[in-house]
């Protein structure tokens, strides 16, 4: 069934797909404007001077979460907000829905007078409408000298089993309100303060369908040479209860809860500018939120760009060159595989507002935990004012000496100090270096055979800008470069996976010369008595190849894996899995 659910669904989008994006409309003269960065700061004086460093602790001061229970229940009451759904009514469908936000949005200007409302519309067919609007909020930024912008977002629309159901009851609560919810209260918070650059709130319409709704203004972007400087989606994000079933990497068990850690998915192992945003947005909560917050919060950054089979909004800005994350609960209640004997919530009739328990005919269990859903807003706040507020980002260089690493930072512009982020094993950084100098000396990890280099800019105000791409740098440590005890053939170089440990996904991950360019490869996972546990295909790319194998949940210990080429073996790795 699972099968056949996906063979459906490629082609509905398929089709949906035939006719593309076109007609892109932003309906606010003055907001299109500001998106362009073709705009005069001094025209928008409205709104408080803030300290770029007083964001943190403003954000967590105001995010509300009975706001945030206000807007789910308005946003559960619409019924079904499919994005093929009803457009005329004035209480029910995608139409009511959107100009609800919209009017939101216009009603948080009295206290938030920087925001500027508006349409972003397109044209493409999906389930039978040809016309979408995605709603967002504008606030301008103060400096206009990279022109850049930053796109906070989360998607209105819902579901049941059907794709295009409009007559199901699709109140569509942990997927989407509740991440519709935290871009509103972001944009009424956050919109009465004078940020460096541009914030676009973003509410996407045709994610369901195929993330149509950001595809079309990530397209928009790219055609008007728009700098997006940063991206953070906002996805299944209050929900604490694993289901029966979740979406690989998924949560361990059917009624766990986790109300304390959020997942951040974004593409790619090596030298990926959507893992340096991770790893941004982590420093920031780590550095800035921590030390304040009432309740700490585990930020969990997961080697896949999504979880399996599954995507979201972040994809579409990753795929045009834009940095891009995803943040999503811990707990997911379902895959949304809609098998027989699908018990769980997600993209079924079933994901409401909660159950009434007393019998008082009025919903006093909730699923999404509203605090929860604060505490996931105010760390989107402090990512997105710190990318919005910082300087930008150096370019590096570095010099491998006998036991340490020369590293040389070209500014974009100038700051009083650097920080240099050094990883090895993992997603994470494993340690951070503050320097005032652009030329300095940090040593190597002992136990590393390859280290991964980048560095950010700090302004006065303690601000960091993002970081730079990676330098990667092989550091062998005495097993013919890390690569086994067996005699391989030239042209590939087998790298270790990472991150290493891994708890449910890791990249395998090679370099190969051009001689294997377009060659048939396989990877084949075995456990220590030689069983195979998986084979992977994967086609030689010129360069550096990076193979996501997904374990998952339910085995620990050191497994082996191995890569083959046209029958001739590359050798043998070990990786840890510690669940």
């Amino acid at each position: 069934m699972k099968k056949q659910l996906s063979l459906v669904m490629s082609f509905f989008l398929l089709t949906t797909g035939i006719m593309a994006q076109t007609g892109f409309v932003i309906t606010n003269a003055t907001a299109e404007n500001v998106i362009s960065g073709n705009y005069n700061p001094a025209n928008f004086n409205a709104g408080l001077e803030i300290l770029s460093s007083e964001f943190p602790s403003t954000v967590n001061s105001q995010i509300n979460p009975d706001s945030l229970k206000a807007y789910i229940i308005k946003l559960a009451s619409f019924k079904n907000r499919n994005t093929g759904s009803d457009t005329l009514s004035d209480s029910i469908g995608i139409g009511a829905a959107r100009r609800w936000v919209h009017g939101k949005f216009e009603s948080f200007t009295a206290s938030s007078p920087r925001l500027i409302p508006a349409y972003f519309q397109f044209n493409q067919r999906i389930c039978d409408i040809t016309q979408h609007r995605n709603i967002i909020a504008v606030q301008p930024g103060t400096d206009t000298t990279d022109k850049s912008i930053i796109v906070v977002e989360g998607h209105i629309d819902s579901r049941c089993e059907g794709v295009c159901d409009i007559e199901c009851d699709a109140e569509g609560v942990e997927d989407n309100a509740s991440g519709t919810a935290l871009v509103m209260e972001l944009a009424r918070v956050m919109g009465n303060y004078k940020t460096k650059r541009t914030i676009v709130y973003m509410v996407t319409i045709g994610e369901e369908q195929g993330l149509f709704g950001a595809a079309a203004f990530a397209e928009y972007c790219e055609q008007n040479n728009i700098n997006v400087r940063a991206v953070f989606n906002n996805d299944v994000i209050g929900g604490i209860i694993c289901g029966k079933t979740a979406s690989p990497p998924g949560c361990t068990g059917e009624g766990d809860v986790d109300s304390t850690s959020v997942r951040i998915f974004s593409h790619g192992a090596t030298d990926s500018p959507s893992k340096g945003l991770a790893r941004f947005a982590k420093m920031q909560y780590q550095d800035d939120l921590l030390p304040i917050v009432s309740v700490p919060m585990e930020l969990r950054i997961m080697s896949p760009e999504d979880r399996g089979g599954r995507g979201g909004d972040h994809i579409p800005f990753r795929q045009r060159g834009y940095p891009a994350i995803r943040y999503c609960a811990a707990n997911e209640h379902g895959d949304a595989s809609i098998d027989a004997g699908y018990v769980d919530r997600q993209h079924t009739e079933s994901d409401v507002l909660g159950v009434d328990t007393d019998g008082d005919l009025k919903v006093d269990s909730f699923f999404v935990d509203f605090n929860y859903l604060a505490r996931n807003g105010v760390i989107n706040g402090a990512s997105a004012a710190a990318a919005a507020n910082g300087p930008l980002s150096p370019s590096i260089q570095v010099n491998k000496l006998e036991n340490a690493f020369e590293v040389i930072i070209t500014p974009a512009e100038e700051a009083p100090s650097y920080k240099i982020g050094v990883r090895a094993f993992g997603h994470d950084f494993h340690t951070i270096y503050e320097t005032t100098k652009l030329i300095d000396t940090i040593p190597r990890i002992d136990t590393a055979p390859q280290h991964f280099i980048s560095a950010c800019a700090v302004d006065a105000m303690g601000i960091e800008s993002l970081f730079s791409n990676e330098e990667r740098l092989f550091t062998p440590v005495g097993i013919d470069d890390a690569r086994g005890n067996i005699d391989v053939p030239a042209g590939i170089r087998m790298e270790q996976n990472r991150p290493n440990p891994f708890d449910e996904a890791t990249y395998i991950v090679f370099e190969a010369d051009s001689q294997w360019e377009g060659k048939d490869a396989i990877i084949t996972i075995r456990d220590l008595k030689g069983k195979v546990v998986k084979q992977l295909a994967t086609e030689v790319k010129f360069g550096n190849n990076e193979v996501l194998y997904r374990h998952g949940y339910g085995a620990v210990g050191t497994y082996l894996y191995s890569l083959e080429i046209e029958g001739k073996s590359f050798g043998v790795q070990r990786m840890i899995f510690a669940n």
